[in-house]
């Protein structure tokens, strides 16, 4: 194991990709002796935050990231260099259980990486774990749905899709792979704020460009119909389950290409729609003691409620991870049409290809426009630079 400095300024823009290679080749063989893998980033142009380090545990499931964000970081001039920080943890360590609290981070500081090499390490495997692929198999585009008519949709649509490798896995994952990575990934997280905020908590240590639910919901507006898109615009947080870390008060809102491109892609189907706040609820059985989610969806002026999306865009948000949401209204409980199993079940088979085709529309827009990932200055911090290089004419972070 030894040090590899490559400086991005005396390297030849031609001879830069070779130089990344090396660099990941270097993360990896660090990885494989048991140790965990540092790397730091000189960045001249910067004149708050020139030098940005972190440890990686297990840097062969981000090696397409880093490949992307490196590979800028030399293009802009950085000098980034790899060496072993210290031997990794076992995870039956008495010591790994403590390296895993958030709580000793300072999320919002000037690191290289969000989560330290234990946490990266524990997430790798609960991906596995839960949705029964490997963490490597993850594109840079993440839907999550709680249907498996959407999987099986997916799965029409690419048939050679990497599924799970066993059966009974608590969120079956399916990943249409391409060779820059930028490719989908399907994961069906089951039903409720807790399963949305387990597989965002554990997926946010791959750095995906995007994470979209795409579910269904119950519609709160007369004009509304069965069939309808929501569009979030904003949330209303009831989910509870990241009120600890990310208080109620901090306004969460989509961002703003992927609504952009979700809109043109509703108009080009002519899929009637609507904009608006979306309200999560951790009560599937709201209707049953109604005064209060009523009282707080009427004031927040509420289009639909769900019991994902807000804690989908909140663990977003938390993690500097652009997201969406596009629901379908499923059932309207205000205007006498709740939802019954002999209508959902028509209403499933009618409705299930164009949801996702208008998600994949949105995606492919995103690819085609941003390879090096969307805008999202409003999910980071006012003096927060993450991997991401900037060029030395820009505004120095």
């Amino acid at each position: 194991m030894v040090e590899m400095i490559i400086d991005g300024a005396a390297t030849a823009p031609a001879d830069h990709d070779a130089a990344v290679t090396r660099l990941l080749d270097a993360l990896d063989d660090i990885d494989s002796t048991g140790w965990y893998a540092a790397l730091e980033v000189v960045r001249p142009w910067s004149e708050h935050n020139p030098r940005l380090t972190g440890e990686f545990a297990g840097p062969r499931a981000v090696r397409r990231y880093l490949s992307r964000e490196l590979a800028a970081l030399l293009q802009g001039g950085a000098t980034v260099t790899v060496r072993p920080s210290r031997q990794a943890l076992a995870f039956d360590d008495p010591g790994f259980f403590a390296a895993l609290d958030e709580d000793r981070y300072d999320l919002r500081a000037k690191k290289l990486f969000l989560f330290g090499p234990e946490r990266m390490a524990l997430s790798l495997d609960r991906l596995s774990h839960y949705t029964g692929t490997p963490a490597e198999a993850f594109e840079r585009h993440v839907l999550f749905t709680n249907y498996d008519m959407h999987v099986e949709v997916f799965r029409e649509r690419f048939p050679h899709a990497q599924g799970p490798d066993r059966d009974g896995v608590p969120m079956p994952a399916w990943h249409h792979r391409t060779p820059a990575g930028d490719g989908v990934s399907l994961v069906n997280i089951g039903i409720g704020p807790a399963n949305a905020k387990t597989i965002t908590d554990h997926l946010a240590v791959l750095r995906p460009d995007t994470m979209m639910m795409i579910g269904h919901c119950a519609g709160l507006r007369n004009h509304q119909r069965l069939g309808d898109f929501v569009l979030a615009t904003s949330y209303l947080r009831d989910d509870r389950v990241l009120d600890e870390v990310l208080p109620p008060t901090v306004p969460v809102i989509p961002n703003h290409w992927l609504n952009r491109f979700l809109v043109d892609a509703l108009q080009a189907q002519q899929a009637r729609h609507r904009l608006g706040v979306v309200g999560t609820t951790a009560n599937r059985n709201w209707e049953f003691n109604q005064a209060r989610t009523l009282a707080a969806t009427r004031l927040a002026r509420c289009v639909a409620i769900d019991m994902e999306s807000a804690t989908v865009a909140a663990n977003g948000f938390r993690y500097r991870i652009p997201s969406a949401t596009l629901l379908r209204v499923s059932d309207k409980p205000l205007h006498a049409s709740p939802k019954l199993s002999t209508q959902a079940a028509e209403f499933y088979e009618t409705s299930r290809r164009q949801h996702l085709d208008i998600a994949l529309a949105c995606l492919q827009r995103v690819r085609a426009e941003y390879p090096d990932g969307l805008p999202h200055d409003e999910i980071r911090s006012p003096d927060e630079p993450l991997l991401g290089a900037a060029p030395p004419t820009s505004t120095p972070e």
